[in-house]
């Protein structure tokens, strides 16, 4: 059993990782249309066991558009002209992207406005009143006439 060390507490298991090569568009010349050199990994959140639940809502959420609805992060690895390269690459930005979802989210710690901002918008309230009252009609039957 390979195992992919992420930190000091997180490690995949390599089984849980599906690679599949297909036909890369972009540089290679005539070696694009024969090889299969692009890389496409698909890692199962949902139904990984290695991962601890706080980190599989994080990850699923981290995957955006790359997710599937059945839970699988799908990323293509296509920037290389070689399979070993791109599967490499494929498996960093994989190592990459737990990292980041392994981040704690530090919590928002909720703030007053500062006496200065709150007469800011005071004064910019007053300031719009004006502006607001000065678009009404004159009155003309008052003064000259």
């Amino acid at each position: 059993m390979r195992m992919i060390r992420v930190n000091e507490d997180i490690v995949l298991d390599e089984n849980e990782i599906q690679e599949e090569f297909v036909r890369s568009s972009g540089p290679g010349g005539q070696n694009v249309n024969r090889v299969a050199t692009a890389v496409q990994l698909r890692f199962d959140i949902l139904n990984s066991t290695c991962l601890p639940e706080d980190l599989r809502r994080r990850l699923l959420r981290l995957g955006g558009s790359r997710v599937t609805r059945d839970g699988v992060l799908v990323i293509d690895a296509r920037r290389f002209r070689t399979q070993e390269q791109n599967r490499r690459d494929a498996r960093a930005r994989l190592i990459g992207l737990v990292r980041k979802a392994a981040q704690q989210p530090t919590p928002r710690r909720r703030t007053k406005p500062t006496a200065a901002s709150k007469r800011k918008r005071i004064e910019a309230k007053r300031r719009r009143s004006r502006t607001k009252q000065q678009r009404h009609p004159v009155d003309r039957s008052e003064g000259s006439g």
